[in-house]
């Protein structure tokens, strides 16, 4: 692996990340700070076991792909991009200003490690698809990880990149869905149930794990297995994880899919993530 090694273990990492994304989030005083916290054990895992790339060199042809299809997870992608030493630390006070490199949304166009442009949902598997494609035909070993909601599995465009991904055989993709069962709407089986999702993945000719997105252990022979796996068949990690994980006066929100946070509680989220208490 190429991307910073293990002197800082992934517990550690994740609680950087979910840091570096509460204090992203002060700067606005609001924010997909839940989403950010929930899938930040998966980020640690994706960026400091998982993936090869460069830091100083965020286009490096050999790097794995990490496609964030999830536009307004952001925050989230910044702050391990930050963690990584992809993008400096000190940028993230200027997150959602004018002329910063971290608008609220991710643009490619923006921000070094960002592969492609999220917003409307549900399009990052189908350029996901594309890229592994092509590097198939350039002979590259590199994966594609493409980051997706369990929202977007409400879109029909998901679902025909599932099945292209299965018909052409695309063992350099690795997907991974954030099942935290809440959208704008409310939760996401009561907004359109899409349980159960592993059956239907393996049918659509994927290898399928299922696991606790916030279990640094599972995460890691989840992601282990994705890349080992032999057969000529997409791969994808199905990670149940709980919004806002990590400050408990958060998690108990009813909904919490776009938080509006008071100033005095910043301060108390930041002392809970310093202190390590979990819920």
């Amino acid at each position: 692996m190429t991307q910073i090694g293990h002197n800082i273990g992934l517990n550690e990492r994740a609680r950087r990340i979910r840091r570096h994304a509460l204090r992203m989030g002060e700067v606005q005083g609001q924010g997909y700070i839940a989403q950010a916290l929930g899938v930040a054990d998966v980020l640690a895992v994706s960026y400091f076991h998982a993936t090869n790339y460069r830091p100083e060199d965020p286009e490096w042809e050999g790097r794995d792909r990490f496609l964030l299809s999830i536009g307004h997870y952001a925050i989230a992608l910044y702050a391990a991009l930050i963690e990584a030493k992809i993008i400096p630390e000190d940028e993230l006070e200027t997150y959602g200003t004018d002329d910063s490199r971290l608008p609220m949304s991710g643009m490619a166009a923006y921000t070094p490690g960002m592969e492609i442009t999220g917003g409307s949902l549900g399009h990052g598997l189908g350029i996901a698809v594309g890229m592994a494609l092509a590097l198939k035909r350039k002979k590259s070993s590199s994966f594609v990880y493409n980051l997706f909601s369990d929202g977007e599995l409400d879109e029909g465009s998901t679902w025909e990149a599932a099945m292209s991904a299965g018909s052409y055989k695309l063992d350099n993709l690795i997907g991974i869905v954030d099942v935290n069962q809440m959208q704008a709407d409310g939760p996401s089986i009561g907004v359109l149930n899409f349980e159960p999702l592993g059956p239907k993945l393996e049918a659509f000719g994927w290898f399928v794990q299922r696991v606790d997105g916030n279990d640094i252990n599972a995460l890691v022979m989840a992601f282990d297995a994705a890349r080992s796996h032999t057969d000529e068949k997409p791969r994808i990690i199905i990670c149940d994880t709980k919004m806002a994980k990590g400050v408990p006066f958060l998690e108990a929100r009813d909904r919490n899919h776009f938080l509006r946070v008071e100033p005095h509680e910043w301060a108390e989220a930041l002392r809970i993530i310093d202190a390590g208490v979990e819920a």
